[in-house]
């Protein structure tokens, strides 16, 4: 059953968090500006090496940088990477990021137009100062080596100012939002990501084939999960707005947003599911809650398209939370099978986790349940309860 009294929601809920066990860094992480303690930057590519070479002399001068300190910053889970570099006279700051996208497998272009519109909308995210497209090489402004994340506690309560600062931010980000500038989040981009669950996860990494009964059930139940995720009004979606990709500025600066190429325009419930159905960070429900209510109630007051029932409105952050399960599932199975990166499937049980304390809280989803249960082997609980989300 789902709330239908926020009132009673909002409070210092104090919770307790589980967090990821992969250690996979998503943005840039802490390292010194001493270069010569840094971790040095490999080419594996020579002809890439030389081009970024010649692009970083070509930017020297301009920028006050300092060839003889870039140092790997961060890779992330596509084939993107971020090394920092340090600059004697940015106006900046003390330093500054390369993002490294070989053009031939990164079209950076969304990432140029979605920073524009977050600065539009007057978020804070990383300045694009130079970009060379022909070779993937972009400058960026430095907005520091602290993430959300790392701000986090996991043994003490949860830190609600900063998730406010990130619903504040949200909120500035869904409010500037206008149709046909971003690609829809349509059925069809929805059902792809969740095909990618059968594809990686069930008969690649689970080694199990379905057959026509389950297949159909399958079928049945994304279509459903669908239907429900495109009833709610479209916003702007960041489509990864989790602590990971939140730099923190400290109390006195608004939180820094990374990570946003891949925004879309669909259903509102997504980045707040996103926000507190982490992909490598769990909170207990209470807390989940509170922080789901505050934003629908400041959410209601800037006129966003949240409804008028709370109760209404976490059912379908709970839907859409669903289906962002059931393709992350699916994408860190395809990253450990086909791009070598094995140490995100150590989060996969989270997500199983969140389907199913999804699919037992709904009558329509409790085929799914049975499906994902007998795939993971679990006998059904006599009584299931939602726990961390």
């Amino acid at each position: 059953m789902s709330p239908t009294d926020p009132s009673s929601l909002v409070g210092g809920a104090h919770a307790s968090a589980t967090v990821s066990q992969s250690g996979a860094p998503l943005q840039p992480s802490p390292d010194t500006s001493n270069a010569a303690a840094a971790q040095p930057v490999h080419w594996p590519d020579a002809a890439r090496g030389h081009a970024f070479d010649a692009w970083l002399q070509s930017v020297q001068q301009r920028f006050g940088l300092q060839p003889d300190s870039v140092r790997l910053a961060s890779a992330d889970a596509s084939f993107r990477r971020y090394l920092r570099v340090n600059s004697a006279n940015s106006i900046y700051g003390p330093s500054l990021i390369v993002m490294d996208a070989p053009p031939d497998k990164e079209d950076s272009t969304a990432f140029v137009s979605v920073a524009g519109l977050l600065q539009q909308a007057g978020i804070h995210c990383p300045q694009v100062l130079d970009w060379d497209q022909a070779h993937g090489f972009m400058l960026l402004s430095d907005l520091g080596d602290q993430t959300m994340m790392q701000r986090i506690d996991p043994a003490a309560p949860p830190p609600l100012d900063v998730y406010l600062q990130a619903v504040d931010t949200l909120i500035a980000w869904q409010k500037a939002s206008q149709p046909g500038v971003l690609p829809p989040y349509d059925h069809a981009l929805l059902r792809r990501e969740m095909d990618l669950f059968p594809q990686w996860y069930i008969a690649q990494h689970r080694k199990v084939a379905l057959d026509v009964a389950q297949n159909k059930v399958l079928d049945q139940a994304f279509e459903t999960i669908i239907a429900n995720n495109l009833s709610w009004p479209s916003v702007y979606v960041h489509r990864d707005f989790m602590p990971r990709n939140l730099m923190d500025g400290g109390r006195a600066h608004p939180l820094g947003v990374l990570d946003f190429q891949d925004a879309v325009y669909g259903p509102i419930t997504y980045d707040i599911a996103s926000l507190m159905r982490d992909a490598f960070l769990s909170w207990e429900e209470d807390f989940c809650l509170d922080v789901t209510v505050r934003y629908w109630q400041q959410a209601r007051k800037a006129g966003l398209p949240v409804g008028d029932d709370f109760g209404e409105f976490y059912r379908a952050v709970e839907w859409m939370g669903l289906q962002r399960h059931i393709k992350i599932a699916g994408i860190f199975a395809r990253l450990t099978l086909r791009d070598g990166k094995p140490k995100y499937v150590a989060d996969t049980p989270r997500f199983i986790g969140y389907i199913r304390a999804t699919c037992g809280r709904y009558r329509e989803l409790k085929p799914l349940l049975r499906l994902v249960e007998g795939i993971e082997g679990i006998a059904p609980p006599q009584a299931f309860s939602f726990g961390r989300v």
